[in-house]
């Protein structure tokens, strides 16, 4: 929005959540009610929700204000609403981050945001690190799959190469997940730094343009109860992304041409071989880090029923977006740099509470208990839901399924859903059949190569062994047009704001079909289930009792 409504905020606030529901198994959901919700979480006043920020201490409160209004029971730190997370920020200082080759081609150096963007390291303010290079191919490796790009590599010591993204004809999700494991995988094998580069694939789903818009931002990470900075791979100490000079030099007097790499890794199936390059590299990168805060919102509405009530379902939403813009040097003094975040993600907040509003209304409390969680650090890396899955509320162990809420494009009459990770698992047809009285077909993922299973929050509830699915609006009646205008658009700029044409009777749909769905996982006899020899059941729950097809 270009104007902060400070009036409008402060009168949301005092609006009743909804209307109240009818009877039991018709709980109205209404357009206003859901706007009313966005109007406030994405005014100017909060000024984009970033982790750590006022903004979004504004709207945990409001959260928070919402649960307690409807009577639900705080979950939050010493009986609050909160979960207060530590935040290491790490940025980047004055002196700008250098990657050097040394090769046949001789030496070459490339300052971040050029035609090299360099990581940051969180556990090591200033970094000069060389080392031998060792192309890698995916860099993944996984039995179950078939798939070991280490296989007769030495990279102990030495920085790795690795083609972004997976191999073509794996499976969308568990690919997704192999190639956010690659840190992971190159750590166990002794390497101390990680390069990675695009294939065809990859550079069209996401170009350098695109990856440099956000080159320039913080790192985000936790800070577990010891005071330690989480990291994932902390033996990794450097990385960069490479654009194409650098890819050329990279690969000069290579066994193997880059060309012909990934020409063969656009074929389904191929797997480049590994082999040392003939070469070196040098990563320097300086940082300065600071601890911040920023909450979780978490409330509890208990089961009704005697013995299931000590199980849960997790209703999620990330509550954060990403703030203000830097100014640019061409703007104009009246440019909007606020990020609102409307769609990404006031609007699945707000699904969230016109959730938690009809089952805290209806006469009949679902029989498993909800938790309603707002999470924050979505856009920092998933690292609110990382957290609270990590230190829940509750034992991990009586958690039985997560729904998450990220993004729903509420700009076109939706006739269909696309529920991420719902294939693993009996939430699969839990979810096909809770939306079918509404005429919504269910829909496979129709953009495998944005990786958006690992992506939004569910993905750190699957790592816990939890069942979890992440619903969106489908390509169908439009959404295919409204999807790429909304990604090439509005997405992640000052544009996704209350200007847009939001379809607010979507909205109310959109809640509803959440409403229908996480009711059916509360109620059922059984729990959610991963399926028998699913692939991330067995990674993630292997002891967990499974189900057939």
């Amino acid at each position: 929005m270009k104007t902060a409504l400070a009036l409008a905020a402060m009168t949301a606030l005092l609006l009743p959540a909804a209307l109240p529901a009818q009877n039991a198994a018709d709980p109205v959901f209404t357009p206003a009610s859901m706007r009313a919700h966005v109007e406030f979480l994405a005014d100017d006043l909060l000024a984009g929700r970033d982790t750590g920020s006022e903004g979004h201490e504004i709207a945990a409160r409001y959260v928070a204000s919402q649960f307690d209004g409807l009577g639900l029971k705080p979950a939050g730190d010493d009986g609050s609403w909160l979960q207060r997370i530590g935040f290491q920020r790490t940025e980047r200082t004055a002196t700008p981050a250098v990657l050097t080759l040394t090769g046949p081609g001789g030496t070459k150096s490339w300052t971040h945001g050029t035609d090299v963007i360099v990581g940051l390291n969180p556990d090591e303010p200033k970094v000069d690190l060389s080392a031998p290079l060792v192309f890698v191919g995916y860099g993944i490796e996984n039995a179950r799959m078939g798939l070991n790009d280490y296989a007769g590599l030495d990279v102990q010591g030495k920085i790795v190469v690795t083609l972004r993204g997976y191999p073509k004809g794996l499976p969308s999700e568990e690919g997704a997940h192999l190639s956010a494991t690659k840190a992971k995988v190159a750590q166990s094998h002794g390497a101390v730094g990680m390069l990675s580069v695009g294939t065809l694939q990859s550079m069209k789903a996401r170009p350098w343009a695109r990856m440099l818009a956000f080159a320039n931002d913080p790192d985000f990470t936790w800070v577990d109860t010891d005071g330690k900075a989480h990291v994932d791979a902390p033996g990794i100490r450097a990385t960069a992304t490479l654009n194409e000079p650098a890819v050329a030099a990279l690969f000069a007097g290579a066994p193997q041409s880059i060309a012909a790499i990934r020409k063969l890794a656009d074929k389904s199936g191929g797997k480049p071989k590994g082999f040392a390059l003939k070469g070196s590299a040098r990563i320097q990168v300086d940082s300065v880090g600071k601890r911040v805060s920023s909450p979780n919102v978490v409330a509890i509405l208990p089961g009704s029923d005697p013995v299931l009530k000590n199980q849960y379902v997790v209703l999620s939403a990330h509550l954060d977006h990403i703030g203000v813009s830097e100014a640019k040097a061409d703007d104009k003094p009246d440019t909007d740099r606020i990020n609102n975040g409307a769609l990404d993600n006031a609007a699945g907040i707000a699904t969230m509470l016109e959730v938690a509003r009809a089952m805290a209304q209806s006469p009949q409390k679902p029989r498993r208990s909800i938790i309603f969680l707002a999470s924050t650090g979505e856009e920092k890396g998933l690292l609110g839901a990382d957290y609270f899955a990590r230190h829940p509320s509750v034992p991990v162990s009586q958690i039985v399924g997560n729904v998450d809420l990220d993004m729903p494009l509420l700009l076109y009459p939706f006739t269909d859903v696309i529920a991420f990770g719902a294939d693993h698992s009996t939430l699969g047809p839990i979810v096909a059949k809770a939306v079918a009285p509404m005429t919504i077909t269910l829909s496979p993922d129709p953009m495998p190569q944005e990786g958006i299973f690992v992506r939004s929050d569910h993905y750190m509830f699957v790592k816990q062994g939890v069942p979890a699915v992440f619903l969106a609006t489908g390509y169908a009646n439009g959404g295919e047009k409204a999807w790429g205008d909304f990604l090439g658009g509005a997405y992640h700029r000052p544009g996704d704001d209350m200007t847009q044409k939001i379809d607010w009777t979507a909205g109310a749909r959109f809640a509803e079909a959440n409403y229908r769905l996480t009711l059916a996982m509360a109620d059922g006899d059984a729990p959610p289930r991963w399926f028998a020899k699913d692939f991330f059941g067995d990674l993630f729950a292997p002891q967990a009792e499974k189900a057939s097809h």
